[in-house]
């Protein structure tokens, strides 16, 4: 064969460059130490630590933000999961993706359970550690996917708590009366608004943290909301709840932008003139859901059930409310009806002569 000849073509160019890939994609356990296995450290090396993922991490990272378009608050929801398993790993030892099979990952996720994690937090790292796997079986960092065929406790179907509406009406009555006391108060305010347009909106409170002032049009009394997934909806705001936020836009929030700062275009804000802290806005109201009397109702999310539940309740339709709630699944919505039916019967039980 002379040197012009080239490659090889055909049967023998494919077997070689099969050959070649396999080669290639097994290197790193060709390369291991014998009598150690694979990801596992080489005797008298130093343990493997959290680090050696961080490339894998950050990879990801930036998948999830610029490919899936998902939200900052999923983002850093996955790296907790991530980290919090890669760390478990890295102490058994293992330092490689590939070196990670089912058993570590039945083993972590059976720890959570120990450690009395809720089904639906099990469930949900689960989930999380099938997208990673997935994910990094398409980019070709591992060749078996060792999250295939893996189940994960199913997350329990409870029926929401909500508020009746006497409830809502005692909380608001509660922050009237505050307000009357100090009319000035800027938190009072921020809670005040925060209320009414959680619960007649029925959003989350990432998306209303995420609002800036242009989010609102005032003269038709609607909001624009960015969801999951960076979806956009419209939703509407009764005259109580434009109230509430007028008061806190012309009264409340000024007193918490930095003088001379004209950049600030978070619709709430906290008292150092950043965009409000979800986590704050969730404790201040549970401290206000403390005060109501012989309710079991309690974090932030009962408003956006009890907006729900309140307007099937009313007759809304389903899908009226689906789309008011940003759900892309209408058997997501679906729970409110039977939250609904449930208040009937109690109702029924409680008003019937002959129940």
């Amino acid at each position: 064969m002379d040197g012009n000849q080239g490659s090889p073509t055909g049967p023998d160019a494919l077997r070689d460059s099969t050959t070649l890939l396999l080669t290639t994609r097994r290197l790193p356990h060709l390369l291991q130490t014998p009598g150690v296995a694979p990801g596992s450290p080489v005797p008298g090396a130093s343990a493997p630590t959290l680090e050696v993922y961080r490339p894998h991490l950050q990879q990801f990272e930036r998948y999830l933000r610029y490919e899936k378009h998902r939200s900052e608050q999923t983002v850093r929801s996955y790296n907790s999961d991530l980290e919090g398993f890669l760390g478990f790993a890295a102490r058994r030892g293992v330092s490689t993706l590939e070196a990670i099979d089912i058993t570590l990952i039945r083993e972590w996720l059976g720890a959570m359970h120990l450690r009395q994690n809720s089904k639906a937090t099990v469930a949900r790292r689960g989930s999380t550690l099938r997208t990673f796997f997935t994910w990094a079986q398409d980019e070709e960092l591992i060749i078996d996917n060792p999250t295939r065929g893996m189940s994960t406790p199913k997350r329990d179907r409870h029926l929401p708590s909500v508020l009746s509406q006497a409830q809502m009406n005692q909380l608001l009555d509660e922050l009237q009366q505050r307000h009357r006391q100090n009319p000035t108060d800027a938190r009072l305010l921020r809670l005040w608004a925060v209320v009414e347009v959680l619960y007649a909106s029925g959003m989350r409170i990432s998306e209303l943290t995420g609002l800036d002032l242009h989010s609102v049009d005032r003269a038709n009394r609607t909001v624009r909301v960015l969801g999951k997934g960076n979806k956009e909806r419209i939703v509407p705001l009764g005259v109580p709840a434009m109230k509430a936020l007028n008061r806190w836009v012309a009264h409340g929030r000024p007193q918490w932008i930095p003088e001379g700062s004209r950049n600030v275009t978070a619709l709430f804000i906290g008292p150092r003139g950043r965009r409000a802290n979800p986590r704050q806005v969730r404790e201040d109201l549970s401290r206000l859901l403390h005060t109501l009397e012989n309710s079991e109702a309690s974090g932030a999310h009962v408003l956006r059930h009890s907006a729900a539940t309140h307007l099937v309740d009313g007759g809304a339709d389903i899908r009226t409310v689906q789309e008011l709630l940003g759900h892309s699944s209408l058997a997501t919505t679906q729970i409110y009806t039977h939250v609904s039916m449930k208040r009937l019967a109690e109702t029924y039980a409680r008003a019937h002569p002959r129940a």
